[in-house]
């Protein structure tokens, strides 16, 4: 028995050097390190050492955040480059005069960006007739784009695919809310596509109206009720709810807005060519307005 406490404790782990062990977990991902924390103290002090977190935070990030008017208050705050993680993660960084924000996804460490409605080509943009530009307290940026009326609708937003994370598949979404006055795309679907500059892409119908998405997980029926069989209209959950999960209809997002999924793109290593993500409703020629656009926003798609 001796013999075998005596192995035991040449196998324990509190033996290994600490720093033996903040090099397995920079091999790790952020959300597996945190959670190889809470193995024994050793590894908890692995874990909140600047090395790991270091290997964590993307290999660009100092250029990244020196293209912030708050840079030199972001590091200064950080206590530690685990701390500046996670600040990163809680609250986008605008970057490049208040046209981009980034963060980083928490468990993964990859990037996300949004392009600002200022950032974006919006066919009309400049003419006060047709869009309004207003600050909003709501939004990260300072300026969003309001939809005024017009009946060609056409908003584009590039990226160069060296901004994101490489081998990740990402997700485009228009982030946006619709005012009270919102009409001409309560029926009308609208046309969007994700795609490399100089490529085909599928372009696929989605809708801005969140109520529509609401109106289609029912169905309604006439019931015949009381003593003079008046009649009641019903509604039923329909047999096909709402196609949210397919991303035709908008979702609410935690910071209030809207969004609606443009697309798909994996970033391959090496990809130098420029992403292009596509909202459209040119065919209808209807009149259309009432619509608040803050941004096109890009992030790992979920679960991937």
């Amino acid at each position: 028995m001796a013999i075998m406490s005596s192995r035991e404790e040449d196998m324990s782990l509190d033996v290994l050097p600490e720093a033996c062990i903040a090099n397995v977990l920079s091999f790790t991902c952020p959300r597996d390190a945190c959670r190889l924390s809470m193995v024994c103290s050793l590894f908890k002090a692995a874990e909140e050492s600047d090395f790991v977190w270091e290997r964590f935070l993307p290999r660009d990030y100092q250029s990244i955040i020196s293209k912030s008017d708050a840079s030199s208050m972001l590091l200064a705050s950080a206590s530690s480059k685990k701390h500046l993680y996670l600040m990163l993660c809680e609250k986008p960084l605008i970057i490049e005069g208040g046209k981009k924000s980034i963060s980083l996804e928490k468990k993964s460490g990859k990037k996300c960006y949004m392009l600002s409605a200022r950032d974006l080509i919006i066919v009309w943009g400049d003419t006060p007739t047709y869009w309004k530009w207003n600050s909003d307290p709501s939004s990260r940026f300072g300026e969003v784009a309001e939809l005024i009326s017009v009946c060609w609708l056409e908003i584009r937003g590039k990226i160069n695919a060296t901004m994101l994370s490489p081998a990740t598949l990402y997700t485009a979404y228009l982030v946006f809310r619709p005012t009270r006055g919102l009409y001409g795309l309560d029926y009308q679907p609208v046309e969007v596509g994700v795609g490399l500059v100089g490529s085909e892409c599928g372009m696929r119908n989605v809708y801005l109206d969140s109520e529509r998405g609401r109106r289609q997980q029912y169905h309604f029926v006439s019931r015949r009720i009381g003593l003079f069989n008046r009649c009641r209209i019903v509604g039923m959950p329909a047999s096909e709810p709402a196609r949210e999960n397919n991303g035709q209809y908008p979702k609410k997002r935690e910071d209030g807005w809207l969004e609606i999924e443009l697309g798909e793109f994996f970033c391959k290593e090496g990809e130098d060519r420029e992403l292009e993500m596509s909202v459209q409703e040119v065919k209808g020629g209807d009149w259309k307005g009432g619509l608040i656009v803050e941004g096109i926003e890009i992030r790992p798609k979920e679960g991937k």
